[in-house]
Protein backbone atom coordinates (compact mmCIF):
# COMPACT_ATOMS: atom_id res chain seq x y z
CA UNK A 1 0.00 0.00 0.00
CA UNK A 2 1.57 3.33 -1.01
CA UNK A 3 2.43 5.80 1.72
CA UNK A 4 0.03 8.66 2.10
CA UNK A 5 1.65 11.88 0.95
CA UNK A 6 2.08 14.39 3.71
CA UNK A 7 0.73 17.80 2.67
CA UNK A 8 1.76 21.16 4.08
CA UNK A 9 0.27 24.61 3.74
CA UNK A 10 1.17 28.11 4.82
CA UNK A 11 -1.10 30.18 7.06
CA UNK A 12 -1.06 33.86 7.95
CA UNK A 13 -0.78 34.43 11.70
CA UNK A 14 -2.79 37.65 11.45
CA UNK A 15 -5.82 36.77 9.33
CA UNK A 16 -5.62 32.98 8.79
CA UNK A 17 -5.19 33.18 5.00
CA UNK A 18 -4.09 29.82 3.55
CA UNK A 19 -1.58 29.44 0.73
CA UNK A 20 0.09 26.45 -0.88
CA UNK A 21 3.45 28.28 -0.95
CA UNK A 22 5.29 30.77 1.20
CA UNK A 23 4.98 34.46 0.36
CA UNK A 24 6.61 37.40 2.09
CA UNK A 25 3.43 39.49 2.22
CA UNK A 26 0.00 38.07 2.98
CA UNK A 27 -2.27 38.64 -0.06
CA UNK A 28 -5.32 39.07 2.21
CA UNK A 29 -4.24 41.43 5.04
CA UNK A 30 -0.95 42.65 3.46
CA UNK A 31 1.06 41.94 6.62
CA UNK A 32 4.73 41.11 6.13
CA UNK A 33 6.49 37.93 7.34
CA UNK A 34 3.38 36.40 8.92
CA UNK A 35 3.18 33.18 6.87
CA UNK A 36 4.00 30.02 8.82
CA UNK A 37 4.11 26.44 7.58
CA UNK A 38 1.85 23.79 9.06
CA UNK A 39 1.13 20.22 7.95
CA UNK A 40 -2.31 19.26 6.70
CA UNK A 41 -3.58 15.74 7.36
CA UNK A 42 -7.02 14.23 7.12
CA UNK A 43 -8.25 11.98 9.90
CA UNK A 44 -11.43 10.33 11.07
CA UNK A 45 -11.25 11.44 14.68
CA UNK A 46 -14.19 12.77 16.65
CA UNK A 47 -13.13 16.39 16.36
CA UNK A 48 -12.72 16.17 12.58
CA UNK A 49 -16.13 14.51 12.27
CA UNK A 50 -17.76 17.28 14.27
CA UNK A 51 -15.98 19.96 12.24
CA UNK A 52 -17.43 18.47 9.04
CA UNK A 53 -20.94 18.43 10.46
CA UNK A 54 -21.21 14.68 11.05
CA UNK A 55 -22.12 12.76 14.18
CA UNK A 56 -19.66 12.21 16.96
CA UNK A 57 -21.65 9.52 18.73
CA UNK A 58 -24.36 7.13 17.68
CA UNK A 59 -27.76 8.81 17.75
CA UNK A 60 -26.40 12.36 18.14
CA UNK A 61 -26.50 14.49 15.02
CA UNK A 62 -25.16 18.02 15.25
CA UNK A 63 -26.89 19.10 12.05
CA UNK A 64 -30.23 17.49 12.87
CA UNK A 65 -33.12 19.91 12.42
CA UNK A 66 -30.84 22.63 10.99
CA UNK A 67 -30.91 21.72 7.31
CA UNK A 68 -33.46 24.25 6.08
CA UNK A 69 -33.62 28.07 6.14
CA UNK A 70 -35.95 29.55 8.76
CA UNK A 71 -37.44 32.97 9.42
CA UNK A 72 -36.73 34.88 12.62
CA UNK A 73 -40.29 34.27 13.82
CA UNK A 74 -39.50 30.53 13.98
CA UNK A 75 -36.45 31.02 16.19
CA UNK A 76 -36.93 30.13 19.85
CA UNK A 77 -36.44 33.24 22.00
CA UNK A 78 -35.24 31.07 24.88
CA UNK A 79 -31.95 30.66 23.05
CA UNK A 80 -31.25 34.39 23.47
CA UNK A 81 -31.70 34.55 27.24
CA UNK A 82 -28.87 35.96 29.36
CA UNK A 83 -27.52 34.49 32.56
CA UNK A 84 -26.04 36.73 35.28
CA UNK A 85 -22.43 35.87 36.05
CA UNK A 86 -22.68 37.01 39.67
CA UNK A 87 -20.49 40.02 38.94
CA UNK A 88 -22.15 43.21 37.73
CA UNK A 89 -18.86 44.50 36.33
CA UNK A 90 -18.47 41.47 34.05
CA UNK A 91 -22.13 41.55 33.03
CA UNK A 92 -21.70 45.20 32.02
CA UNK A 93 -18.83 44.31 29.68
CA UNK A 94 -20.71 41.31 28.24
CA UNK A 95 -23.70 43.52 27.43
CA UNK A 96 -26.03 42.45 30.23
CA UNK A 97 -25.03 38.89 31.01
CA UNK A 98 -23.85 35.60 29.49
CA UNK A 99 -25.57 34.62 26.23
CA UNK A 100 -26.39 30.95 25.71
CA UNK A 101 -24.28 29.38 22.96
CA UNK A 102 -21.79 32.26 22.86
CA UNK A 103 -18.00 31.93 22.61
CA UNK A 104 -16.08 34.34 24.81
CA UNK A 105 -12.30 34.70 24.44
CA UNK A 106 -10.48 36.08 27.50
CA UNK A 107 -6.89 37.23 27.02
CA UNK A 108 -4.35 38.86 29.30
CA UNK A 109 -0.83 38.77 30.68
CA UNK A 110 0.34 35.76 32.72
CA UNK A 111 -0.74 36.03 36.35
CA UNK A 112 -3.24 38.81 35.70
CA UNK A 113 -6.16 36.72 37.05
CA UNK A 114 -7.90 35.16 34.01
CA UNK A 115 -8.22 31.69 35.51
CA UNK A 116 -9.15 33.09 38.92
CA UNK A 117 -11.97 35.20 37.48
CA UNK A 118 -13.44 32.35 35.44
CA UNK A 119 -13.19 29.97 38.39
CA UNK A 120 -15.18 32.47 40.46
CA UNK A 121 -17.71 32.99 37.65
CA UNK A 122 -18.23 29.24 37.15
CA UNK A 123 -18.69 28.84 40.90
CA UNK A 124 -21.45 31.48 40.82
CA UNK A 125 -23.12 29.88 37.80
CA UNK A 126 -23.00 26.40 39.35
CA UNK A 127 -24.47 27.77 42.58
CA UNK A 128 -27.32 29.28 40.51
CA UNK A 129 -28.22 25.82 39.19
CA UNK A 130 -26.35 25.74 35.87
CA UNK A 131 -24.34 22.71 34.78
CA UNK A 132 -20.72 23.80 34.34
CA UNK A 133 -17.58 22.01 33.13
CA UNK A 134 -14.12 23.48 33.71
CA UNK A 135 -11.52 21.93 31.37
CA UNK A 136 -7.89 22.62 32.30
CA UNK A 137 -4.97 21.77 30.09
CA UNK A 138 -2.40 23.54 32.26
CA UNK A 139 -3.14 22.48 35.85
CA UNK A 140 -3.81 19.20 37.59
CA UNK A 141 -6.92 18.63 39.68
CA UNK A 142 -4.83 18.99 42.83
CA UNK A 143 -3.52 22.38 41.70
CA UNK A 144 -7.01 23.59 40.84
CA UNK A 145 -8.26 22.51 44.27
CA UNK A 146 -5.48 24.48 45.97
CA UNK A 147 -6.39 27.58 43.96
CA UNK A 148 -10.11 27.09 44.60
CA UNK A 149 -9.58 27.19 48.38
CA UNK A 150 -8.81 30.90 48.11
CA UNK A 151 -12.18 31.83 46.62
CA UNK A 152 -14.36 29.86 49.04
CA UNK A 153 -16.64 26.85 48.77
CA UNK A 154 -17.11 25.29 45.33
CA UNK A 155 -20.47 23.53 44.70
CA UNK A 156 -20.56 19.87 43.73
CA UNK A 157 -22.34 20.72 40.47
CA UNK A 158 -19.15 22.37 39.16
CA UNK A 159 -17.21 19.60 37.43
CA UNK A 160 -13.51 19.68 36.50
CA UNK A 161 -11.61 17.85 33.78
CA UNK A 162 -7.87 17.81 33.13
CA UNK A 163 -7.52 16.95 29.44
CA UNK A 164 -5.92 18.33 26.28
CA UNK A 165 -7.24 15.84 23.69
CA UNK A 166 -10.08 17.52 21.81
CA UNK A 167 -11.65 14.20 20.79
CA UNK A 168 -12.08 13.18 24.45
CA UNK A 169 -13.36 16.63 25.43
CA UNK A 170 -15.88 16.63 22.55
CA UNK A 171 -17.27 13.22 23.53
CA UNK A 172 -17.73 14.33 27.15
CA UNK A 173 -19.44 17.56 26.05
CA UNK A 174 -21.83 15.64 23.80
CA UNK A 175 -22.67 13.09 26.48
CA UNK A 176 -22.92 15.37 29.54
CA UNK A 177 -24.33 18.42 27.70
CA UNK A 178 -23.15 21.14 30.15
CA UNK A 179 -24.58 24.64 29.75
CA UNK A 180 -21.21 26.37 30.29
CA UNK A 181 -17.70 25.15 29.53
CA UNK A 182 -14.37 26.83 30.28
CA UNK A 183 -11.30 25.90 28.21
CA UNK A 184 -8.07 26.81 30.04
CA UNK A 185 -6.34 27.44 27.72
CA UNK A 186 -7.08 27.18 24.00
CA UNK A 187 -3.34 27.02 23.20
CA UNK A 188 -2.97 23.74 25.14
CA UNK A 189 -5.74 21.86 23.32
CA UNK A 190 -4.68 19.15 20.87
CA UNK A 191 -6.68 18.07 17.82
CA UNK A 192 -5.51 14.65 16.63
CA UNK A 193 -6.68 15.39 13.10
CA UNK A 194 -4.07 18.15 12.76
CA UNK A 195 -0.46 17.04 12.53
CA UNK A 196 1.19 19.93 14.37
CA UNK A 197 2.11 20.92 17.92
CA UNK A 198 -0.43 22.38 20.39
CA UNK A 199 -0.56 26.16 20.19
CA UNK A 200 0.36 26.27 16.49
CA UNK A 201 -1.71 28.22 13.98
CA UNK A 202 -3.38 25.07 12.62
CA UNK A 203 -4.18 23.62 16.04
CA UNK A 204 -5.68 26.82 17.44
CA UNK A 205 -7.76 27.46 14.33
CA UNK A 206 -9.11 23.92 13.95
CA UNK A 207 -9.76 23.47 17.67
CA UNK A 208 -11.68 26.74 17.86
CA UNK A 209 -13.70 25.72 14.81
CA UNK A 210 -14.78 22.45 16.46
CA UNK A 211 -15.73 24.19 19.70
CA UNK A 212 -17.60 26.89 17.81
CA UNK A 213 -19.76 24.27 16.11
CA UNK A 214 -20.50 22.64 19.46
CA UNK A 215 -21.46 26.04 20.87
CA UNK A 216 -23.88 26.88 18.07
CA UNK A 217 -25.42 23.44 17.58
CA UNK A 218 -25.61 22.29 21.20
CA UNK A 219 -26.15 25.70 22.85
CA UNK A 220 -23.05 25.38 25.05
CA UNK A 221 -21.50 28.65 26.21
CA UNK A 222 -17.70 28.56 25.98
CA UNK A 223 -15.16 30.69 27.78
CA UNK A 224 -11.77 30.32 26.10
CA UNK A 225 -8.67 31.53 27.94
CA UNK A 226 -6.00 32.70 25.51
CA UNK A 227 -2.32 33.39 25.98
CA UNK A 228 -1.00 36.74 24.76
CA UNK A 229 2.13 37.72 22.88
CA UNK A 230 4.67 40.30 24.05
CA UNK A 231 2.68 42.91 22.08
CA UNK A 232 -0.36 42.13 24.27
CA UNK A 233 -2.54 40.44 21.62
CA UNK A 234 -3.94 36.91 21.82
CA UNK A 235 -1.36 34.38 20.60
CA UNK A 236 -2.19 32.37 17.51
CA UNK A 237 -3.90 33.36 14.27
CA UNK A 238 -5.85 36.62 14.24
CA UNK A 239 -8.74 34.67 12.75
CA UNK A 240 -9.32 33.32 16.28
CA UNK A 241 -10.68 36.71 17.34
CA UNK A 242 -12.91 36.84 14.26
CA UNK A 243 -14.41 33.41 14.97
CA UNK A 244 -15.53 34.02 18.55
CA UNK A 245 -18.49 36.19 19.59
CA UNK A 246 -16.80 38.23 22.30
CA UNK A 247 -13.18 39.18 22.98
CA UNK A 248 -12.23 40.42 26.45
CA UNK A 249 -8.83 41.65 27.55
CA UNK A 250 -7.62 41.72 31.14
CA UNK A 251 -5.48 44.82 31.70
CA UNK A 252 -3.49 46.21 34.59
CA UNK A 253 -0.18 45.79 36.31
CA UNK A 254 0.07 42.29 37.75
CA UNK A 255 1.91 43.80 40.74
CA UNK A 256 -0.89 46.31 41.42
CA UNK A 257 -4.21 45.42 43.01
CA UNK A 258 -6.63 46.68 40.38
CA UNK A 259 -7.64 44.91 37.17
CA UNK A 260 -9.63 46.23 34.21
CA UNK A 261 -11.51 43.90 31.89
CA UNK A 262 -12.21 45.55 28.54
CA UNK A 263 -14.41 44.34 25.69
CA UNK A 264 -12.80 44.83 22.28
CA UNK A 265 -15.41 42.79 20.38
CA UNK A 266 -18.95 41.89 21.35
CA UNK A 267 -21.69 40.67 19.03
CA UNK A 268 -24.24 41.03 21.83
CA UNK A 269 -23.42 44.44 23.27
CA UNK A 270 -21.19 47.50 23.28
CA UNK A 271 -17.45 47.17 22.65
CA UNK A 272 -16.52 50.20 24.75
CA UNK A 273 -17.48 49.05 28.24
CA UNK A 274 -15.00 48.23 30.98
CA UNK A 275 -15.25 46.43 34.30
CA UNK A 276 -13.00 47.15 37.27
CA UNK A 277 -11.84 44.49 39.73
CA UNK A 278 -9.46 44.42 42.66
CA UNK A 279 -7.23 41.44 43.38
CA UNK A 280 -7.43 40.40 47.03
CA UNK A 281 -6.35 37.38 49.01
CA UNK A 282 -9.70 35.68 48.47
CA UNK A 283 -9.71 36.36 44.72
CA UNK A 284 -11.02 39.11 42.47
CA UNK A 285 -13.61 41.50 43.88
CA UNK A 286 -15.52 43.96 41.72
CA UNK A 287 -15.03 47.71 42.25
CA UNK A 288 -18.41 49.39 41.89
CA UNK A 289 -17.02 52.92 42.28
CA UNK A 290 -13.75 52.97 40.30
CA UNK A 291 -13.39 56.77 40.50
CA UNK A 292 -13.10 56.68 44.27
CA UNK A 293 -10.73 53.72 44.01
CA UNK A 294 -8.44 55.49 41.50
CA UNK A 295 -8.26 58.69 43.58
CA UNK A 296 -7.48 56.98 46.89
CA UNK A 297 -4.18 58.18 48.34
CA UNK A 298 -4.15 61.38 46.25
CA UNK A 299 -1.89 64.05 47.81
CA UNK A 300 -3.44 67.34 48.90
CA UNK A 301 -1.93 70.69 48.01
CA UNK A 302 0.71 69.19 45.68
CA UNK A 303 1.70 70.92 42.47
CA UNK A 304 1.51 69.00 39.22
CA UNK A 305 -1.58 67.03 40.27
CA UNK A 306 -4.90 67.51 38.44
CA UNK A 307 -8.03 65.35 38.41
CA UNK A 308 -9.52 64.72 34.97
CA UNK A 309 -12.41 62.58 33.76
CA UNK A 310 -12.46 59.93 31.04
CA UNK A 311 -15.36 57.89 29.66
CA UNK A 312 -15.28 54.24 28.60
CA UNK A 313 -18.55 53.19 27.02
CA UNK A 314 -21.17 54.66 29.33
CA UNK A 315 -18.95 54.79 32.42
CA UNK A 316 -17.23 57.96 33.58
CA UNK A 317 -14.09 57.56 35.66
CA UNK A 318 -12.04 60.20 37.45
CA UNK A 319 -8.27 59.89 37.09
CA UNK A 320 -5.43 61.76 38.75
CA UNK A 321 -3.01 63.18 36.18
CA UNK A 322 0.46 63.82 37.60
CA UNK A 323 3.24 65.85 35.99
CA UNK A 324 6.79 66.67 37.02
CA UNK A 325 8.70 69.44 35.23
CA UNK A 326 12.33 70.18 36.12
CA UNK A 327 15.32 71.83 34.37
CA UNK A 328 17.25 69.52 32.08
CA UNK A 329 20.96 68.83 32.58
CA UNK A 330 21.49 68.09 28.90
CA UNK A 331 20.85 69.90 25.65
CA UNK A 332 18.00 67.58 24.73
CA UNK A 333 15.09 67.59 27.23
CA UNK A 334 13.66 64.27 28.30
CA UNK A 335 9.97 63.45 27.83
CA UNK A 336 8.26 60.45 29.42
CA UNK A 337 4.61 59.44 29.53
CA UNK A 338 3.21 56.56 31.59
CA UNK A 339 -0.38 55.47 31.03
CA UNK A 340 -1.07 57.81 28.11
CA UNK A 341 0.18 58.46 24.58
CA UNK A 342 3.75 59.80 24.50
CA UNK A 343 3.20 61.62 21.20
CA UNK A 344 0.09 63.33 22.55
CA UNK A 345 2.02 64.60 25.57
CA UNK A 346 4.77 65.97 23.32
CA UNK A 347 2.14 67.72 21.20
CA UNK A 348 0.50 69.34 24.24
CA UNK A 349 3.85 70.58 25.53
CA UNK A 350 4.56 72.16 22.14
CA UNK A 351 1.19 73.92 22.32
CA UNK A 352 1.99 75.20 25.82
CA UNK A 353 5.32 76.57 24.64
CA UNK A 354 3.96 78.19 21.47
CA UNK A 355 0.63 79.59 22.72
CA UNK A 356 1.52 80.43 26.34
CA UNK A 357 5.23 81.21 25.91
CA UNK A 358 6.41 78.68 28.50
CA UNK A 359 10.05 77.62 27.80
CA UNK A 360 9.51 73.88 28.15
CA UNK A 361 12.25 73.14 25.61
CA UNK A 362 14.82 73.48 28.40
CA UNK A 363 12.91 71.34 30.91
CA UNK A 364 12.47 67.61 31.42
CA UNK A 365 8.85 66.56 31.70
CA UNK A 366 7.28 63.39 33.13
CA UNK A 367 3.54 62.65 32.91
CA UNK A 368 1.83 59.80 34.74
CA UNK A 369 -1.73 58.59 35.17
CA UNK A 370 -1.87 57.50 38.81
CA UNK A 371 -2.91 53.95 39.62
CA UNK A 372 -1.28 52.40 36.57
CA UNK A 373 -4.33 52.92 34.38
CA UNK A 374 -3.92 53.41 30.62
CA UNK A 375 -6.04 55.96 28.77
CA UNK A 376 -5.57 57.86 25.51
CA UNK A 377 -8.87 59.74 25.28
CA UNK A 378 -8.47 63.35 23.97
CA UNK A 379 -10.64 64.62 26.85
CA UNK A 380 -7.56 64.20 29.09
CA UNK A 381 -5.72 66.93 27.13
CA UNK A 382 -6.80 69.79 29.38
CA UNK A 383 -5.95 67.87 32.55
CA UNK A 384 -2.48 66.96 31.23
CA UNK A 385 -1.80 70.54 30.14
CA UNK A 386 -2.84 72.01 33.50
CA UNK A 387 -0.79 69.41 35.38
CA UNK A 388 2.34 70.33 33.38
CA UNK A 389 1.61 74.02 33.91
CA UNK A 390 1.06 73.52 37.66
CA UNK A 391 4.37 71.70 38.04
CA UNK A 392 6.23 74.32 35.99
CA UNK A 393 4.84 77.15 38.15
CA UNK A 394 5.10 75.02 41.32
CA UNK A 395 1.59 76.13 42.22
CA UNK A 396 -1.05 73.56 43.16
CA UNK A 397 -4.49 73.54 41.58
CA UNK A 398 -7.48 73.24 43.92
CA UNK A 399 -7.99 69.81 45.42
CA UNK A 400 -11.72 69.98 44.62
CA UNK A 401 -11.20 70.96 40.96
CA UNK A 402 -11.67 68.68 37.99
CA UNK A 403 -10.79 69.55 34.37
CA UNK A 404 -11.45 67.88 31.02
CA UNK A 405 -11.44 68.93 27.38
CA UNK A 406 -9.62 68.36 24.09
CA UNK A 407 -6.86 70.83 23.22
CA UNK A 408 -6.18 71.74 19.59
CA UNK A 409 -2.96 72.94 17.99
CA UNK A 410 -4.16 76.55 18.11
CA UNK A 411 -4.59 76.27 21.87
CA UNK A 412 -8.38 76.07 21.66
CA UNK A 413 -10.35 73.85 24.04
CA UNK A 414 -12.76 71.76 22.00
CA UNK A 415 -16.02 70.04 22.86
CA UNK A 416 -15.97 66.46 24.20
CA UNK A 417 -18.74 63.87 24.26
CA UNK A 418 -20.84 62.90 27.28
CA UNK A 419 -19.86 66.00 29.27
CA UNK A 420 -22.93 65.75 31.52
CA UNK A 421 -21.97 62.24 32.67
CA UNK A 422 -18.46 63.48 33.51
CA UNK A 423 -19.78 66.42 35.53
CA UNK A 424 -22.25 64.28 37.48
CA UNK A 425 -19.48 61.78 38.33
CA UNK A 426 -17.29 64.60 39.66
CA UNK A 427 -20.14 66.03 41.71
CA UNK A 428 -20.88 62.62 43.21
CA UNK A 429 -17.34 62.51 44.65
CA UNK A 430 -17.54 66.00 46.15
CA UNK A 431 -15.71 68.16 43.59
CA UNK A 432 -16.88 71.77 43.67
CA UNK A 433 -15.30 73.26 40.51
CA UNK A 434 -15.29 71.83 36.98
CA UNK A 435 -13.27 73.39 34.17
CA UNK A 436 -14.71 72.23 30.85
CA UNK A 437 -15.03 73.42 27.23
CA UNK A 438 -17.34 76.44 26.89
CA UNK A 439 -19.11 74.69 24.01
CA UNK A 440 -20.23 71.94 26.42
CA UNK A 441 -21.95 74.27 28.91
CA UNK A 442 -25.33 74.25 27.14
CA UNK A 443 -25.76 70.51 27.35
CA UNK A 444 -24.70 70.09 31.00
CA UNK A 445 -27.07 70.14 33.94
CA UNK A 446 -25.39 72.01 36.77
CA UNK A 447 -25.20 69.90 39.95
CA UNK A 448 -26.01 71.53 43.26
CA UNK A 449 -22.91 72.92 44.96
CA UNK A 450 -20.69 72.77 41.86
CA UNK A 451 -19.35 75.67 39.81
CA UNK A 452 -19.05 75.09 36.08
CA UNK A 453 -16.33 77.17 34.38
CA UNK A 454 -16.32 77.09 30.58
CA UNK A 455 -13.07 77.94 28.78
CA UNK A 456 -12.50 78.52 25.07
CA UNK A 457 -8.71 78.37 25.06
CA UNK A 458 -5.83 76.93 27.00
CA UNK A 459 -4.81 80.47 27.97
CA UNK A 460 -8.17 81.05 29.70
CA UNK A 461 -7.72 77.82 31.67
CA UNK A 462 -4.16 78.81 32.59
CA UNK A 463 -5.33 82.22 33.85
CA UNK A 464 -7.97 80.57 36.05
CA UNK A 465 -5.38 78.42 37.83
CA UNK A 466 -2.80 81.14 38.57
Amino acid sequence: MPNKKRMTAFYCRECGYESSRWVGQCPACHAWNTMVEAPVRESGGTARTIARGGTARAGIGLSEGRTRPVSLSEVDDAQSERWPSGYGELDRVLGGGIVRGAMVLVGGDPGIGKSTLLLQVTRNLASAGHSVLYVSGEESLQQIKLRARRIGDVPESLKFLCETDLDTISEILLSDRPEICVIDSIQTMYNSSVDSAPGSVSQVRETTGVLMRLAKEQGITFFLIGHVTKEGTVAGPRVLEHMVDTVLYFEGDRYASYRIIRGVKNRFGSTNEIGVFEMRGEGLQEVKNPSEFMLSGRPEGASGSVVSCTVDGTRAMLIEVQALVCPTNFGYPKRQATGTDYNRVSLLMAVLEKRLGIPLSSYDAYVNLAGGIRQTEPALDLGISLAVLSSFRNRPIGDRTVAFGEVGLSGEVRMVSMADIRVQEAAKLGFTTCILPASNLKGVKKPEGMELVGVRSLKEAADLTQ
